[in-house]
């Protein structure tokens, strides 16, 4: 399990090594890079492919700061320079979307390509912040097994869920979610709902860019999307079908499809 230490915090990455292009793939809040799982099996034959894992998140370590998005994004930064990676080809998810256009707006010598899912340039809607406070607040002090239940709903779509078929995967990504670190967990989820808008920034974006989302998407709603997609010149748009949050678990070859084009481009 390689970890490093990089920016003030111990970080988790896995690295398939290999000669190929570098993909680099940036996971969602409450996960962890193993909602990669799929993309790194349909890739790791052409590609080097490399995940990291957000501080308090996943095999990373806990820290008392740094949950800010421009800090997680010099994290990301440093070990993509540790790793001598870059120019890479970039996935984000979610919060890994935020990272994304933050490294590709300011050091655009370390990104070839941007693929972005479920994301978006703006803060957190102001609605979302009272129901998201007390779920963390929750989360903190009596666990994350007394939320599960709502935050299901919210990082997968309804024909994920309702899709008798998925249960085993419904099972082991809800065990995954309850088993992150109260702490670090909590001081993350707070570092996305306080996080700044990059809105700015996506002009200064001048590279393939694809944009995927869900059309089952509540914790980020395709309009996001859409609203990215008119800012930045070079970017196409996917909407996923049968798709919430989580795409690259939920519809995992639509996912690779975007994949593949935005790299091709």
């Amino acid at each position: 399990m390689p970890l490093i230490d990089l920016n003030g915090a111990h970080i988790h990455f896995t690295d398939t090594g290999g000669k190929g292009d570098v993909i680099v793939f940036a996971h969602g809040l409450l996960f962890s890079g193993a909602m990669f799982e799929a993309q790194i099996a349909e890739f790791a034959d052409r590609y080097r492919c490399i995940t990291i894992d957000h501080r308090g998140q996943g095999g990373s370590g806990v820290t008392q700061r740094g949950y800010d998005i421009d800090t997680l994004t010099e994290d990301t930064r440093a070990l993509l320079h540790h790793l001598g990676v870059g120019p890479c080809h970039f996935v984000g998810l979610s919060m890994g979307g935020f990272i994304g256009i933050r490294l590709a707006a300011r050091h655009p010598d370390l990104i070839k390509t941007l693929t972005l899912l479920g994301t978006s340039a703006d803060p957190e809607p102001e609605e979302n912040g009272p129901k998201y406070r007390m779920l963390n607040f929750v989360a903190r002090w009596i666990g994350l097994w007394a939320v599960i239940g709502r935050v299901m709903p919210i990082m997968f779509g309804q024909t994920f869920l309702n899709d008798a078929d998925h249960a085993a995967e419904k099972k082991r990504w809800a065990a995954a979610i309850t088993a992150n670190h109260r702490i670090g967990i909590t001081r993350a989820v707070a570092g996305v709902i306080d996080r700044e808008g990059c809105f700015d920034e996506l002009a200064d974006l001048n590279l393939p860019v694809g944009i995927g989302v869900g059309d089952e998407d509540v914790a980020t709603m395709p309009e996001k999307s859409h609203r990215m997609q008119a800012a930045i010149q070079s970017a196409d748009l996917v909407i996923f079908q049968g798709s919430g949050h989580s795409s690259s678990i939920e519809v995992p070859d639509q996912v690779n499809g975007l994949i593949s084009r935005t790299i091709r481009r």
